[in-house]
């Protein structure tokens, strides 16, 4: 038995956590046949793990240790790639191949446990599970619940774990194989997973990395390079990969999750498989994928072949993959929310067991109640409204084999509604009384476009605003009797239309084109324009994040790109 996890062998662990009815404590059960302990355990004390003697008797329960805040070096049997903490307790040959298939598996088992009697120490437990990695100000020094906020999901292409050396680059050090930008909105009303190709052209910045003897090392950049080479080699860590995302993008990753193979395997398997689609059969002799066109049931090596394989989908390539992986994604995620597993705490044990026991983090989320607070913020998130998408890329123009791809001309669109924090789904914002006011000033007759008269001012919006506002104006909508009037006497957080009685036909034309709610709509006097005549006056607050995003919702008219949501079942391959 492994003491630094409170587990005995060939035990499910789900069933050595169990709920004591008589005190609505989660406790610890070492065997099927072990009785529940009277209480609950007490408070965990910092120290160091140790394994048993292996001539010695394990004790009847084991605390569970506090893990240190260093970094512990990993075994010589399985080197990881670049900077990486172990926990100690794990036993060598665990598969610590880190795949990004998902970025919160287990979240529900989170809350169980987080708010059940006793669950600080399951979830201190859990804790326990979870690898760290210090990525210094690559990443946020801390969690920020009430704010916006950026995970990097990353995963390597070594091929380490029990029967999963059919999968990955045999000989690679553990690359960026595949990864995810999930954003998570300020109001946590939606949320956008961006996929980054690996197989992308980039720079990878110089970055700088502690090994695992304590020393820092310097790794100079490179230009021009595919992205999966930000991880792995020349002992780049994590923290590269996300200083390599903010510099092609300029998103800044404020945390980093790894997940490994086994993962997919195990969360799919507590669910009791998810439900995929498939437009056409396949049949991957290698992975040994063998599915029929339509619907299928699948779960544990199954699973992982399906997020895996590659040669069998259309055109053979990443990108391809991708989109596979999305589909999965949003099923799990869906089967993980379904009414069947949140009311079995069984199921969401063995989640939260999966989920944790694969997951490598930044520092500053390695906490049980920080990742609690994670978890608890993704919740509130709809899954109608968690968009998957990818980085829009094209083939390599400098390439006469297509083997690569370069960032296409509609990504810094797509980067720019991430930076901002708009949604891909329209999402409304108004609040009750906002609504009670559009309805009262909105109501009546609206003028044509072309007779609404404004000015427009840039009252703290980002520079250059105000002219790119009269632009799209009077292209894109018709309102051709409009002006840039520069800035704003004083800054202001909110964007505000103020118009006379007699414009009101204008005003609600306008707030109809820009999404302005009724707060936003300030009856008051008109000014005179350049030519002479009556016009209303538009200042451009904080708040107002570009042209042909409405102000009503955190949604923009969303460049041309694939993209799907999680509530969505769709047939990919």
């Amino acid at each position: 038995m492994d003491a630094g996890r409170g587990r005995s062998e060939n035990i499910d662990p789900a069933d050595q956590w169990v709920l004591n009815p008589n005190t609505g404590e989660y406790e610890l059960r070492l065997s099927p046949s072990a009785p529940q302990s009277p209480g609950p355990r007490q408070a965990p004390v910092p120290g160091p793990r140790r394994r048993p003697d292996a001539t010695t008797a394990p004790p009847a329960a084991p605390d569970r240790d506090v893990p240190p805040p260093r970094r512990r070096r990993s075994t010589p049997e399985e080197p990881p790639p670049g900077r990486r903490g172990r926990k100690g307790g794990k036993p060598a040959g665990r598969s610590r191949t880190k795949k990004a298939l998902l970025w919160t598996g287990g979240t529900m088992a989170f809350v169980l446990v987080a708010t059940a009697a006793g669950g600080y120490l399951y979830l201190k437990h859990l804790e326990g599970n979870v690898d760290t990695i210090d990525v210094g100000d690559a990443g946020a020094s801390s969690f920020r619940k009430n704010e916006a906020f950026n995970i990097l999901i990353i995963g390597t292409d070594r091929r380490t774990g029990e029967g999963n050396s059919g999968y990955g680059d045999k000989n690679s050090v553990g690359h960026a194989d595949t990864t995810i930008l999930l954003h998570v909105s300020k109001d946590r009303s939606n949320a956008t997973a961006m996929s980054i190709p690996r197989d992308l052209i980039v720079d990878i910045p110089e970055c700088s990395t502690k090994l695992d003897d304590g020393t820092e090392k310097v790794i100079p950049g490179l230009q021009q390079v595919r992205f999966n080479r930000s991880l792995g080699e020349s002992d780049r860590d994590p923290g590269c990969t996300m200083q390599t995302v903010k510099e092609f993008s300029g998103i800044k990753p404020d945390h980093f999750m790894m997940v490994d193979f086994n993962a997919v395997k195990t969360l799919t398997s507590a669910v009791d498989g998810v439900t995929v689609c498939l437009n056409r059969p396949i049949k991957d002799t290698k992975s040994k994928l063998d599915l029929p066109k339509g619907e299928s049931k699948i779960e544990g090596e199954q699973a992982l072949a399906f997020v895996r394989t590659r040669k069998a989908y259309q055109n053979s390539s990443d990108l391809d993959r991708i989109k596979v992986q999305q589909q999965f994604l949003g099923s799990l995620m869906r089967k993980m929310s379904s009414s069947d597993t949140l009311t079995n705490p069984k199921k969401l044990i063995k989640l939260a067991e999966a989920a944790t026991d694969a997951l490598t983090v930044d520092k500053a989320i390695g906490k049980a109640s920080t990742l609690k607070d994670v978890a608890l913020e993704l919740k509130k998130v709809p899954t109608k409204n968690i968009t998957f998408t990818t980085v829009p890329v094209k083939d390599n123009p400098a390439e006469v084999v297509k083997a690569t791809v370069v960032v296409a001309e509609a990504a810094p669109q797509v980067f720019d509604m991430i930076k901002n924090d708009v949604s891909f789904t329209e999402v409304k914002k108004q609040k009750k009384k906002e609504k009670a006011a559009v309805a009262a000033r909105l109501k009546g007759t609206k003028a044509d476009a072309s007779e609404v008269r404004v000015r427009i001012l840039n009252g703290g919006a980002e520079s250059g605003s105000a002219q790119n506002q009269l632009v799209y104006l009077q292209n894109q909508e018709g309102v051709t009797k409009s002006e840039n009037a520069g800035n704003a006497e004083a800054a202001q957080t909110k964007t505000t239309l103020e118009y006379a009685p007699d414009q009101a036909g204008q005003a609600r034309r306008l707030a109809a084109i820009m999404g302005l709610s009724g707060s936003a709509m300030k009856p008051g006097e008109s000014v005179t324009n350049a030519q002479g005549l009556p016009t209303m006056t538009l200042i451009l607050g904080k708040d107002f994040k570009g042209p042909g995003i409405k102000l009503e919702s955190s949604s923009a008219k969303t460049p041309d790109v694939e993209k799907s949501t999680a509530d969505k079942v769709e047939c990919a391959g």
